[in-house]
């Protein structure tokens, strides 16, 4: 069953690397929209800060659903349901936008904040099985596993997606139509190779059923309420979880400087370097390649030195990046660029992961994990949009980049705060009792 769920990562970041990532930034920035900007409202935007606006969007509705959707699929033991809606609604709008063109901005947005949708409201019941399915001790090592296979079947897809569009005269196609075939290869790949996932993940645990205060109105209702109920009373439990709040902030911290890269860095190529479609791509081709390995080596460092200081690690490793992302001139600074984020890249998401799994609620996982994803969204919404909002005043992305090393250093501190042996001390019935 961990194969069947690791797949779902490799199945995914097709998606996540070809398309979110590598190619339409630089076809949203150099095809669909105009040349000079886009004109929203009577002002004119950059395509980078459109970018922005547009990430931001998309975590606004898994901010507000993901929560109650947890407790829903934990009531009803139907995660896989849910991951199975969220993926293929993901896939459909993802299809269809690799057939937007020249001036189809208003129709790439939209389809692009829905396929957002899918794929981080999937994430969010992929990520509630772990608790569920690695045995105790072993949630780091699967958790990287999972991020590992996400990092070679990206990575295979996409080194798929490249050749295609650097050769792509020798299939007689404009760069443009490449680009297309590419994000197109990449929502067809997510969508395939999650079949595997779907036909072998089984829920592990029996359906919980609803309290039965919920259980005289329309199910649908009941389940609603339920979870917006049951939601709200851990909200109130939760708070008296320091070591688990700390945690909380810290990862909203300094994940908002790592979704913030992740989502803007081949636009800030493109626009303030002026990098060629070709550099930028091999830029993450060598992430993919790197992060495969980062995720293994933080593995091994948490081991060793205990999860906190894995995350620590590569929280440095993060300032150092966008420090050295605020002086870089050439494509070669920007390939050993790529190289560092891919380290600390593959530590630090699947560490976080791996170590917030290992302090909730087994019974509760979808919803604590629906949490999870709200921190994670929220943070995703604040950071490309300060980014935007930068770039936007002061015209230059380089403000911008420099700026986020406030939200790793800040992470950093809260982090230290963390006690882990008492974080790894909580039991299910001090959330329930």
């Amino acid at each position: 069953m961990i194969f069947g769920w690791a797949m779902y990562d490799w199945a995914n970041s097709a998606y996540a690397t070809t398309l979110m990532v590598a190619i339409l930034p630089v076809y949203f920035a150099g095809v669909i929209v105009p040349p000079g900007g886009f004109e929203v409202g009577g002002q004119m935007y950059a395509p980078e800060t459109l970018w922005g606006f547009m990430v931001s969007a998309s975590a606004v509705f898994v901010l507000i659903a993901a929560p109650v959707l947890g407790a829903i699929a934990d009531f009803s033991g139907s995660k896989k349901r849910f991951l199975f809606v969220f993926c293929y609604t993901g896939v459909a709008a993802g299809v269809l936008l690799s057939f937007c063109e020249k001036g189809d901005v208003w129709l790439s947005m939209f389809l692009f904040i829905l396929t957002q949708i899918g794929f981080v409201g999937g994430n969010v019941f992929y990520d509630a099985f772990l608790p569920e399915i690695a045995p105790e001790g072993k949630e780091d090592q699967i958790s990287s596993r999972g991020f590992a296979y996400g990092y070679v079947g990206g990575g295979i897809q996409f080194a798929l997606s490249l050749a295609l569009v650097a050769c792509h005269e020798m299939f007689g196609l404009t760069e443009a139509e490449a680009a297309r075939i590419g994000m197109l290869f990449s929502v067809i790949w997510w969508g395939g190779f999650s079949l595997i996932t779907f036909f072998s993940l089984k829920e592990p645990r029996g359906r919980q059923g609803l309290p039965m205060d919920f259980r005289r109105v329309p199910l649908p209702i009941g389940y609603v309420r339920a979870g917006f109920s049951r939601v709200w009373n851990t909200m109130m439990k939760i708070r008296r979880f320091r070591q688990l709040l700390l945690f909380l902030a810290a990862f909203f911290l300094y994940n908002e400087g790592i979704q913030t890269v992740i989502q803007m860095a081949t636009i800030y190529g493109r626009q303030e370097l002026h990098l060629s479609t070709a550099a930028l791509m091999v830029t993450l081709l060598i992430v993919q390649i790197v992060a495969f390995l980062g995720a293994m080596l933080f593995a091994r460092i948490s081991d060793s030195a205990g999860t906190k200081r894995a995350v620590m690690i590569s929280l440095a490793g993060w300032s150092g990046v966008v420090i050295y992302a605020y002086f870089i001139q050439s494509a070669l600074e920007f390939f050993v660029l790529g190289a560092v984020t891919g380290l600390v890249l593959g530590g630090s998401q699947a560490i976080s992961r791996s170590f917030y799994s290992s302090i909730i609620p087994v019974g509760a996982s979808a919803e604590f994990f629906g949490f999870y994803s709200v921190v994670s969204k929220f943070s995703a919404i604040w950071g490309p949009f300060s980014f935007a909002i930068i770039r936007h005043w002061t015209g230059s992305s380089r403000n911008s980049i420099i700026a986020l090393t406030v939200f790793f250093v800040l992470g950093l501190i809260l982090l230290g705060l963390v006690d882990e042996r008492k974080a790894r001390s909580i039991k299910d019935e001090d959330f329930f009792a």
